[in-house]
């Protein structure tokens, strides 16, 4: 049996490719699990219309990312934080405490969105990443100073 499938797999074939398998595969497994659609005249068009509307969806995404990164892009905030005379924090700054300044600062963002490689423990300036798409990312500069 004759299909196309619908997403990558090991050792089958990759997505979009048009693969002869048995038809018990394919009844069993691959159908009811939507990862292939059976090929034939009207299968083609309709994975073409389904990739179509999937790169019309992830273009509309990019575009919305990048607007948004581009709002984000130069913003600079400080968080004040109790630390000891070796410029080491009593806590520690994490998204969550970023994500909250930032709304101070008037500007949204999900906090699961900011990438701390880990939490901030000692004054200073530090780069933060926030990413809002997969290769849209921008950059906040974030200030510890003492409270």
């Amino acid at each position: 049996m004759d299909v196309i499938l619908l997403e990558d797999l090991e050792g089958v074939g990759s997505k979009g490719s048009l693969i002869h398998v048995k038809p018990g595969y394919a009844r069993n497994y691959l159908l009811p699990h939507r990862l292939a659609i059976p090929a034939g005249t009207k299968a083609a068009s309709v994975y073409k219309e389904l990739e179509r509307q999937r790169v019309v969806r992830d273009d509309r995404l990019v575009a919305q990312a990048r607007a948004e990164a581009a709002r984000l892009e130069g913003v600079e905030i400080n968080i004040a934080a109790q630390a000891n005379e070796e410029d080491t924090l009593f806590g520690s700054i994490t998204n969550a405490d970023v994500a909250e300044a930032l709304q101070k600062a008037g500007v949204e963002v999900d906090r699961r969105r900011i990438e701390l490689p880990e939490h901030i423990k000692q004054l200073g300036r530090y780069d933060v990443p926030v990413k809002f798409h997969a290769g849209v990312t921008a950059t906040v500069k974030v200030w510890v100073v003492r409270a």
